[in-house]
C-alpha cells in the first residue's frame, strides 16, 4: 500500500505534470471506483489544474473553479503516468484499469487495481472534508506543528500497541504497515508494546525515529517517477518485508508475525530484548 512518503512522492510528480494542464476526458472503467456522484465526474472535465496536495494517504487535484479530483490508492491501487494515452477509449474487462485522465497535451495519467479486492476510491467533492477519510485523519506526522509533546498527547491514553497505534489514521494520518515497522525498529521499540505505557524517554526516541523515517523516505523519493515509486520504497526499507534476513543493525535474523490479511517485521535484538514475539493467531508472547 502506499503510504505517506510515496503519496507525497505522487504528489511532487503530478504538480510538476498537471498543474497548468486541463483535464479534458476523465473516463472511469471500473464504476465501482467511483464513491461520489454529485458533483459528476465529468465536472471536472475541461478545468485547469491549480494544484495537486495530499492528505494522509489522499491524493487531492484541485481544479480551477470546480469541484476537487480526489483518489485513495488503497491496498493494491497504483497511479501510471503515460506520456501519450493509447487512442480511444479504454474497454472494461477483466484487466487492472480503473480510471483513466487525459490532458489536451495528449498526456495524462492509469488508476490501476491488481487484485479482486476492490478498494481504489475516486471522490469529486468541492471540499476536501466531504470525503470521510479525510474528515476523520489525525494530524501529519511531517506538519511544522506536529512536535514531541503532540505526539505525547496522542499516546498517552491509548491502550493499544505501537503497532496498532501508528497505523490509525485517525490518529495519525499517513504511516501505514511498512512505515510503522520501520519507525519501531529505528525507535527501538517492540510493535506489541502499548503505547499509554511510554516513558519520556520513549516517547523522544520515538517522535525521533518517526520524523526521521518519514523525511528520509520522503527525500529517497522526490524526483523519482510515478513507475519506479514502489521499487524505491522497497529499496529503502530495512525490516519490513525482509523476513529470515539479518537485521543491517546488529546482525540478527529478522522475524515476522502473521496476522489473517498481513504481516509485520521486527528485529529480537534491536526491539525485544532478544524475545521472540508469538504468532498474533496464537493470542501470546512467548516469554
Amino acid at each position: 500500500m502506499p503510504e505517506l512518503p510515496e503519496v507525497e512522492a505522487l504528489k511532487g510528480f503530478l504538480a510538476e505534470q498537471l498543474v497548468g494542464h486541463e483535464i479534458v476526458r476523465v473516463l472511469p472503467v471500473a464504476i465501482s471506483v467511483l464513491k461520489t456522484y454529485d458533483p459528476p465526474l465529468s465536472s471536472i472535465e475541461g478545468r485547469e489544474v491549480v494544484a495537486v496536495h495530499r492528505h494522509g494517504k489522499f491524493l487531492d487535484l484541485e481544479t480551477g473553479g470546480g469541484p476537487r479530483f480526489i483518489t485513495h490508492l488503497a491496498r493494491a491501487g497504483w497511479l501510471h503516468w503515460r506520456d501519450r494515452l493509447p487512442d480511444g477509449p479504454p474497454r472494461p474487462g477483466k484487466g487492472p484499469l480503473a480510471l483513466r485522465v487525459a490532458l489536451e497535451t495528449g498526456e495524462g495519467f492509469d488508476l490501476t487495481e491488481a487484485g479482486t479486492q476492490k478498494r481504489l476510491a475516486v471522490y469529486v467533492v468541492h471540499d476536501p472534508q466531504e470525503v470521510p477519510g479525510i474528515a476523520r485523519l489525525g494530524p501529519d506526522p511531517l506538519a511544522d506543528d506536529f512536535d514531541e509533546g503532540r505526539l505525547a498527547a496522542l499516546l498517552k491514553d491509548e491502550r493499544r500497541q505501537l503497532k496498532g497505534a501508528l497505523r490509525d489514521q485517525s490518529l495519525i494520518a499517513g504511516v501505514g504497515n511498512a512505515y510503522s515497522d520501520e519507525i519501531l525498529h529505528a525507535a527501538k521499540m517492540s510493535p506489541f508494546k502499548l503505547a499509554a505505557s511510554l516513558t519520556p524517554e520513549e516517547t523522544t526516541r520515538l517522535y525521533s525515529a518517526l520524523r526521521e523515517t518519514l523525511t528520509e523516505a520522503v527525500e529517497r523519493s522526490r524526483g523519482v517517477a510515478a513507475g519506479r515509486l514502489k521499487a524505491e520504497k522497497k529499496s529503502g526499507l530495512r525490516v519490513h518485508g525482509r523476513t529470515g534476513q539479518p537485521c543491517p543493525v546488529c546482525g540478527d535474523t529478522i522475524r515476522e508475525v502473521s496476522f489473517s490479511d498481513s504481516s509485520l517485521q521486527y528485529c529480537p535484538t534491536c526491539q525485544t530484548g532478544g524475545k521472540l514475539l508469538a504468532d498474533r493467531r496464537m493470542s501470546r508472547l512467548l516469554r
